[in-house]
């Protein structure tokens, strides 16, 4: 983007700074959620507007870190789908301090949350995800990529101008599934920004992305590869896939469909996709199931996770009108109620980049600490989609492959590349800190100190 027109962000993001105090912070602290337990840590959630002309409003909520918050870094998580939201899976269920509990009537502590090595900061993003809104409906049929990075890059400069602590604080961005386009985008806008900017305050070190959406066309042959080695599919279905699928097209064939739609329909089985090996949550119905892209391939997903279900918990506490008060949330009166993931946006997504390896490219270059990360029991966006993709950075090997430990156990492998490190988590499904969280914790440790993970028990 040309320097001028981050010149126009400029003055979108701090126009309106004037018109919201830094008193503002201290109206978005959440004394206490409902149902929560004690903790010693701050929190504060609330509404940031990122467009006044459309009414583009996005909801957040900040965990602080345990321990000596002011020392440590500021981490972005997202979620994607594209549609899903950051509140009900990166902070209920993945890597926030809390989770709740099977009627949303109370929270307990998660043992390995985030918070204990970062501030985290959690996004429900673009507008129409969770609590964040727009007051113009077309904005829901036309959300894309390049919105969605760009309400995110001025949201975090209003951020900051109400939380002026974090200025200059380093910075790391999160994220997996769909976000695999979020996090690297939103990382070339902020990187471009500072570029053209000497007023820099967004400090960003790195980022990391867990089966990650990358690279539609490696990621669809790493796919239906991953299909058949893991006994899925059969040989000739797999056949039939790579004979009448192009992934490089923007249409399907009547063939292509005809033999993805035999799989799901008559081989996969009532399984959970996003975690092969542990169970479904019965409780679903075929209404309340999510969809994710395999290229221009829908599939049907039933949420997965230890305990399956867990999604529905998040609705029914996110839906408490005594839970939206003490959070800042839905104070305009939303006329939907709030939904882990938007159907309207994701049938509505408008642009989609095919590829993430030239942005990767230009960010390693730039020196940004990057990890991408693959549990390798998801069947949606397995490890092997986003081996394939990688592959094709061409990247020269810096630490061979390993195995690497969390306690007495091989954690996953890894492999560290110049720019770039590699790891595989095992055991996982695509959620990976909910499957396996106390590995998800040493591989995000490992990734703020910039260390290699543990090659040893």
């Amino acid at each position: 983007m040309a320097a001028a027109n981050y010149f126009l962000i400029f003055l979108l993001a701090y126009g309106s700074v004037a018109a919201v105090p830094r008193q503002q912070q201290e109206l978005d602290r959440i004394s206490s959620l409902p149902g929560q337990p004690q903790v010693a840590f701050s929190q504060f959630s609330g509404y940031v507007t990122v467009n006044e002309t459309h009414g583009r409003a996005l909801f957040y909520w900040l965990t602080e870190a345990t321990t000596v918050p002011e020392k440590k870094p500021l981490v972005l998580w997202l979620n994607g789908g594209p549609g899903c939201s950051s509140v009900a899976y990166g902070a209920s269920e993945e890597i926030g301090p809390f989770r709740i509990n099977k009627t949303g009537s109370s929270l307990y502590l998660n043992k390995y949350s985030w918070n204990t090595e970062a501030n985290i900061l959690f996004l429900e993003s673009p507008a129409g995800v969770g609590f964040s809104y727009t007051n113009t409906s077309s904005d829901l049929k036309d959300s894309g990529d390049n919105r969605t990075a760009q309400d995110a890059l001025i949201f975090l400069i209003r951020w900051m101008s109400r939380f002026p602590a974090y200025k200059h604080r380093e910075f790391y961005i999160a994220g997996e599934s769909y976000a695999g386009h979020y996090v690297p985008q939103l990382a070339k806008k902020i990187h471009d920004y500072n570029k053209a900017n000497s007023n820099t305050i967004i400090n960003l070190r790195g980022f990391m992305v867990g089966n990650a959406a990358t690279d539609i066309y490696y990621d669809s042959i790493g796919t239906v590869t991953y299909w058949l080695s893991h006994s899925i599919i059969s040989d000739k279905t797999y056949k039939s896939i790579m004979k009448y699928c192009n992934f490089t097209s923007e249409k399907t064939s009547t063939r292509c469909d005809d033999a993805v739609s035999y799989a799901i329909n008559h081989e996969f089985g009532n399984i959970d996709q996003y975690s092969i090996y542990t169970p479904s949550c019965l409780a679903l119905t075929n209404t309340s199931r999510r969809h994710i892209r395999l290229g221009n391939t829908l599939l049907h997903r039933q949420v997965s996770g230890y305990d399956p279900c867990t999604e529905n918990y998040a609705e029914r506490y996110y839906n408490r009108l005594d839970v939206q008060k003490v959070m800042h949330a839905n104070t305009t009166g939303i006329p939907y109620k709030w939904t882990a993931c938007s159907d309207v946006l994701f049938k509505n997504w408008k642009d989609s980049e095919n590829s993430m390896l030239q942005i990767y490219k230009e960010l390693i270059a730039a020196g940004l600490r990057i990890w991408v990360f693959s549990g390798d029991t998801d069947a949606v966006v397995p490890v092997t989609a986003t081996r394939f993709s990688l592959s094709h950075l061409n990247l020269q090997i810096k630490t061979p492959w390993y195995p690497w430990y969390s306690g007495n156990q091989v954690g996953g492998w890894t492999e560290v590349y110049e720019g770039l490190t590699f790891a595989t988590v095992r055991g996982a499904g695509h959620e990976v800190p909910l499957f396996q969280p106390r590995r998800a914790y040493i591989l995000f440790r490992s990734f703020l100190k910039g260390e290699n993970l543990p090659k040893s028990k």
